[in-house]
């Protein structure tokens, strides 16, 4: 007779187990929360999924685990685990945990901005009333770069308001261009979108010269990560008064006082929020829950990411 095999899950948070509905048959969970304090269970931990906004400096004890085999995020951004993937176990990000939230952000600022809300806020602070004329957003063209399933979700809550919508992706495919299609599709954006991981190939993509193909008075919105643009540029760019931009994530981060970031004109600050509401953690959870019973059931796992960042 064969004894079901028990598999060892680390979560993080004592209450994930309940909020979940209870763990998938054969599996029993223990809690880390990215602190120091490791559970005695590390010579059994098979799936670690990781807190949100564990230290990096803490994930160099996933290659102290034996059994690993699965590393689930919470995230879509996966660049600063990757590295510390020990050979042999499988990384997975959240891939539409956060979907909803990034796109009603992007919503949100790209109104903001267009309608002239931080201009309005200041002088309201300031007890001055001081009319101005906003722009509409329909008619707008719109480039969505990294068009992924944030890029669709985004697409949607934009549609409606009249907008043409422009993709791009790593490789192109129907209805998207590739990444090489930029110096093309930048010039005619109105409103530039950044949504790609964090890759070799991204790291400072919105360059000079990315920036420079922007058309006077158009709009950057990033809601990738901050090192994907280069922020001496973009600065250049908005002190001279040229383009406009929303940042929900900086390079450096978090942005540190006195920065030139906090003070310069036409950008909206946001401190990486975007991926962020009250439906986060329960959209998170039902992923890692369905993610859990794929391991356990030894079905192809969701969302797999590879050694460059997809």
């Amino acid at each position: 007779m064969t004894t079901a095999r028990t598999i060892r899950v680390w979560l993080p948070d004592p209450g994930w187990a309940e909020a979940m509905g209870g763990l998938p048959g054969g599996m029993i969970a223990d809690v880390w929360t990215g602190g120091d304090q490791l559970p005695d269970s590390a010579g059994e931990a098979e799936v670690v999924v990781l807190p949100f906004g564990v230290p990096e400096s803490r994930l160099p004890v996933l290659a102290k685990l034996p059994m690993l085999r699965l590393i689930q995020l919470m995230s879509a951004g996966a660049e600063r685990a990757i590295p510390h993937v020990p050979a042999g176990v499988t990384l997975c990000n959240a891939r539409g945990a956060h979907d909803p939230a990034v796109a009603e952000w992007i919503m949100a600022v790209i109104l903001a901005q267009v309608r002239l809300l931080p201009a309005f806020i200041e002088k309201q602070h300031a007890g001055t009333w001081a009319p101005a004329v906003g722009q509409p957003l329909a008619g707008q063209r719109v480039l969505i770069v990294g068009y992924g399933s944030i890029g669709a979700a985004a697409e949607r809550l934009l549609t409606p308001f009249g907008v043409t919508i422009e993709r791009v992706a790593r490789r192109p495919r129907p209805g998207v261009s590739g990444i090489d299609d930029l110096p093309a599709l930048l010039p005619r954006a109105d409103i530039v979108i950044l949504l790609v991981p964090v890759t070799p190939a991204t790291v400072h993509l919105a360059d000079a010269r990315f920036l420079g193909l922007m058309h006077d008075d158009a709009l950057l919105v990033n809601a990738a990560r901050g090192s994907v643009v280069d922020t001496g540029a973009l600065l250049a760019e908005l002190t001279a008064g040229r383009l406009r931009a929303v940042l929900d994530v900086t390079e450096p981060e978090p942005l540190p006082p006195g920065h030139p970031l906090w003070s310069a004109p036409g950008l909206v600050l946001t401190p990486h929020v975007a991926g962020v509401s009250t439906q986060t953690v329960p959209r998170a959870r039902a992923i890692v829950w369905d993610q859990l019973a794929r391991y356990a059931a030894g079905q192809p796992l969701r969302n797999v990411v590879g050694a460059q960042g997809y």
